[in-house]
């Protein structure tokens, strides 16, 4: 490596030991500041960087890039209230277990204070949200300082995917030369290891774990269920080799795995968010034990059923995610391992528990072919067989990931549904389906609300630029439509209410398409959203907020006169 000057030469050791450690993306954003770090990480071999003009965008752009590879992600800023519109998508890192090198050029101390331009305090910008912050400092050319940033490098990458992965927060305070001019430096000083691996090397015990514990805590129980959720890894087989051992229903959240596959799905229990409304189904089918494997479910009628049952919790990444607090057991391990092991052991379990569960899952579907046009729970059900196979949809807050929670099918075509899991906001929706497009190096589909699509109407010129192959489904009801489904809707004055809260905006959808360089089609049924998905666009389904709010809860009647 040939250093370039003294403010790059640090930034080229800590950029190529990145590489070193497995990094192979980055998100820059435009700066003077940061010049150094954007230049050095999209020359670096071996890591692929994406230009993104709005640094909020380009949070979540990496956000959507780790989501899908794993891996952590390198996003780099300027300074000011650049770094700070990062912030979003770093608490989103921390809540989601998403391993993120948030890299903020910052000015150096003797212009901090002092009225430079472009200069807020930067130490410890993200609080609580960062799982490790570090200021770089500035060094005096030479060995000991490209050790340095070499050895911070391994750990910044270490601690982002070790144990809980999260978002590491360094901070680089850099002096003039902030151009590339080159400068007389010696090479030697500035080599990593000569055979190209990391400075340091960090190594990982897979965490299998052992399942005495859960095998004790399960006992003979008959009456079981298994709840599965978000998780690292592959587990949709282990999974329901245990169900069918245990003779338990598999209560599958869309982004588990585990509810579309080619694997057994014999036991799969797709739509338990609406059977858990039937008062009389919830009341009548309360288990002895649940099982709970990753992240919780979405689902508010899952998580006031689980209220008040024996539960455990297979946490790899021991989150302590228990919103109950009722759980008796936490095993850290891997969970296909575990579930692997716990499967062997066989079971049994009564037969009509299970059947009584399948029989009831197979209801909703029914009552869903009932439904009028506008009931939006009938556009994840027509979007899943549009879908190609292997597909990536990425689901956004608020509305589109409960229906897809309550509505999307069992199937055993593969498809991955990714949502923003972690603080559960609407932020940058379009900006991570993007990135989790070229993370995968597939194209993707977004299901998303109208508030939700304009909040980051910047996303969609995010999208552009890369190069992402982005097809939007955008459920237009004219505002927040999850707002009319709660108190505030019915005891607010409803003019203050509308303009405040459920905030219409007129916006025509075609012109925002035209901003993302897609085609714009209506679809008024699911047969026409299912055809309307066929190649990228924009397909705007509009739909009335309070008949959704009416559809909803006669479906729920119909469920119930059909279950067992």
């Amino acid at each position: 490596m040939q250093p370039i000057n003294r403010t790059y030469a640090p930034v080229q050791a800590f950029v190529d030991e990145l590489a070193r450690c497995g990094v192979r993306h980055a998100v820059t954003s435009p700066g003077s500041r940061n010049a150094p770090l954007a230049l050095v990480l999209a020359e670096q071999p071996g890591i692929e960087a994406v230009s993104v003009i709005d640094e909020r965008s380009a949070g979540f752009v990496a956000v959507g890039i780790a989501r899908a590879t794993g891996a952590p992600v390198a996003v780099t800023c300027t300074s000011g209230t650049a770094a700070a519109n990062l912030h979003p998508a770093v608490a989103e890192a921390r809540e989601a277990s998403v391993p993120l090198l948030v890299l903020t050029a910052d000015r150096p101390p003797e212009l901090r204070d002092v009225g430079a331009g472009q200069s807020i305090d930067q130490l410890g910008l993200y609080g609580s949200a960062a799982k490790w912050f570090h200021e770089v400092g500035g060094h005096e050319p030479g060995r000991a300082t490209a050790v340095h940033h070499r050895g911070l490098a391994c750990r910044a990458v270490a601690t982002a995917a070790g144990g809980r992965p999260g978002p590491v927060h360094l901070n680089f305070p850099l002096r003039e030369p902030l151009a590339p001019r080159p400068e007389d430096l010696d090479a030697a000083d500035w080599e990593g290891r000569p055979d190209g691996s990391p400075w340091v090397a960090v190594e990982r015990e897979p965490g299998a774990g052992g399942a005495a514990a859960l095998r004790e805590w399960i006992g003979g129980a008959e009456r079981g269920v298994i709840v599965c959720g978000e998780a690292p890894g592959e587990m949709a087989a282990p999974a329901a080799a245990l169900a069918a051992a245990l003779g338990w229903p598999l209560l599958a959240d869309p982004a588990s795995g585990v509810r579309s596959g080619p694997h057994d799905r014999s036991h799969v229990v797709a739509h338990y968010d609406v059977l858990l409304r039937v008062e009389a189904f919830a009341a009548g089918h309360r288990p002895e034990r649940v099982l709970r494997v990753g992240e919780p479910p979405v689902s508010q009628s899952l998580r006031a059923w689980l209220a008040g049952t024996d539960q455990a919790v297979i946490d790899p990444r021991v989150t302590w995610h228990d919103p109950t607090r009722e759980a008796r057991l936490v095993a850290a391990g891997d969970p296909a391992t575990l579930l692997a092991e716990l499967a062997g052991e066989g079971g049994g379990g009564d037969p009509a528990w299970v059947e009584s569960w399948r029989a009831a899952d197979a209801a909703v579907p029914r009552a869903l072919a009932e439904s009028p046009a506008g009931f939006e729970g009938a556009i994840p059900a027509a979007l899943a067989p549009a879908l190609p196979d292997d597909a990536l949809l990425w689901v956004a807050h608020s509305m589109p990931v409960r229906d897809v929670e309550a509505f999307l099918p069992s199937t055993p075509r593969p498809l991955r549904v990714l949502a923003a899991r972690g603080a559960n906001g609407i932020d940058g929706v379009v900006s991570a389906a993007t990135g989790a497009a070229l993370g995968a190096g597939r194209p993707a589909h977004l299901l998303t609300g109208d508030v939700a699509l304009l909040h980051d109407a910047g996303g969609l010129i995010s999208a552009r630029r890369a190069g992402a192959e982005l097809t939007i489904v955008c459920v237009n009801n004219g505002g927040g439509g999850i707002f009319d489904f709660l108190p505030v809707a019915a005891a607010a004055d409803a003019s203050a209410y509308e303009r405040h809260v459920a905030t219409p905006h007129g916006v025509d959808l075609a012109e925002l398409a035209a901003l993302g360089g897609l085609a714009h089609r209506v679809a008024a049924t699911p047969e026409e959203v299912a055809g309307a998905v066929a190649t990228p666009a924009l397909v705007e389904v509009r739909t009335d907020r309070a008949e959704n709010v009416r559809l909803h809860a006669a479906l729920v009647e119909r469920v119930a006169e059909l279950v067992p």
